[in-house]
């Protein structure tokens, strides 16, 4: 049995960035991949999808996919090259609590991720039914796309889609799309691409595949963690559904072992991943940090961008947390008029009492741009009075947030 610092299950976002963070601080790592280096975000999500946001046409999207998944495929072997790294291609499963394959460790993190939440649908065993991979596999543009579920996948693919010619149809269950969005947002945007040809039937439940009409069937009702059966080896408490129990630090039940990313059903966003396996490696290390797991910003790539840090309008009602909420527009924006894009809103939530941001939550173009920035200035415990007296270049859509608050 090979003995080494560090056990890494899954060589995704969370994996392979322990992995580098842990190797540059002196630890002798190990991690398992069964498949393709980068995870579902390199290779059949995040990456591939905004190749397909950012190309003209289908053909050109395939082009340009195979490439720049290659390219940075490329990039994350070239980082578990690194001489305190060992990668092992293939699935690592637990003996015991310490032991994973022919290795053992006294800390072990698994980054196993998540996998297609397939909803119980008569029929789903279509072929015209697919995943979000599928649905990227595909080498032949679908004349006709109907789209269960109206999340960030759901949403993206329709936007995609519809630009390239595509007749699409979303499917959803509740009475708004993007429920982590603010509800207002998220009508606006889902008015505005009904606009452009998305045809949405909200509050509507398939019963039966047969009863949709079109060439492709995307499932796009969300994903869930990848648990393996051999967690049990490990004595490590997990749920199908919502996957392994960890604390704030991502400790698991089990001493020693911790689980990060979606894996631990948390927070499914990539960039949660990494900073989430950032804080296991300074527990193992004993360094202290100030990562701010409660500010977590997210993006949704259609066009025009939706992007939310912090709660929901809707939400702070719910909470009772006292808010003012401030409001600006695209349409008055000089960069955004000069760019031809004027579709969008920004809610700016604040406290009352002391002005610091609560929250915000936008559609428009570069949107994820702008809430990035209110997303650190949250993190700095920033009140309104100061944004106001922050200078922001001219004429930039940053412009939209500051014309927010004075």
């Amino acid at each position: 049995m090979n003995k080494t610092d560090l056990i890494i299950i899954g060589a995704g976002p969370g994996g392979y960035r322990a992995a580098e963070y842990a190797a540059k601080q002196g630890l002798k790592v190990v991690i398992f991949e069964g498949s393709e280096v980068g995870g579902a975000c390199l290779n059949v999500g995040c990456i591939p999808t905004k190749t397909y946001v950012h190309s003209a046409t289908f053909a050109e999207a395939r082009e340009r996919m195979a490439t720049v998944v290659g390219q940075l495929r490329q990039g994350v072997e070239g980082i578990l090259s690194h001489p305190n790294i060992t990668l092992v291609r293939e699935k690592g499963v637990f003996t015991d609590a310490h032991t994973v394959g022919d290795y053992t460790a006294d800390n072990i993190i698994i980054a196993t991720g998540s996998e297609t939440k397939w909803l119980p649908i008569k029929g789903k065993e279509d072929p015209r039914v697919v995943d979000s991979t599928g649905l990227l596999s595909l080498e032949t543009q679908p004349k006709r796309l109907a789209i269960i579920g109206a999340g960030v996948i759901g949403m993206e693919f329709a936007s995609v889609f519809n630009r390239f010619g595509t007749e699409v149809t979303v499917i959803e269950y509740l009475k708004e799309c993007l429920p982590a969005l603010d509800s207002d947002i998220a009508k606006r945007l889902r008015k505005y691409l009904e606009k452009g040809g998305i045809t949405f039937k909200m509050k509507t439940a398939v019963e039966d595949i047969a009863d949709i009409d079109a060439d492709v069937v995307l499932m796009a009702t969300g994903r869930k963690p990848r648990v393996q059966a051999d967690f049990a080896n490990a004595g490590i408490e997990y749920d199908e559904r919502k996957g392994i129990a960890v604390d704030d630090h991502f400790k698991t039940t089990v001493n020693g072992i911790y689980a990060i990313g979606d894996v631990n059903g948390k927070q499914m966003l990539a960039h949660a991943a990494e900073m989430q396996a950032i804080h296991v490696v300074n527990q193992i290390i004993g360094k202290p940090d100030n990562i701010r797991f409660d500010i977590m910003p997210a993006a949704i790539f259609t066009q025009p961008e939706a992007a939310c840090v912090g709660p929901t309008e809707d939400q702070l009602k719910v909470d009772g947390i006292a808010y003012e909420c401030k409001k600006s527009f695209w349409r008055a924006n000089g960069k955004a008029m000069a760019m031809g894009e004027t579709e969008g809103m920004l809610k700016l939530f604040v406290s009352p009492e002391d002005g610091l941001i609560l929250g915000c939550h936008a559609y428009g173009a570069h949107s994820a741009d702008i809430v990035q920035e209110v997303s650190v200035l949250m993190c700095k415990h920033t009140t309104i009075a100061e944004l106001a007296d922050m200078v922001h270049i001219h004429p930039t859509l940053s412009e939209i947030l500051k014309s927010a608050v004075e």
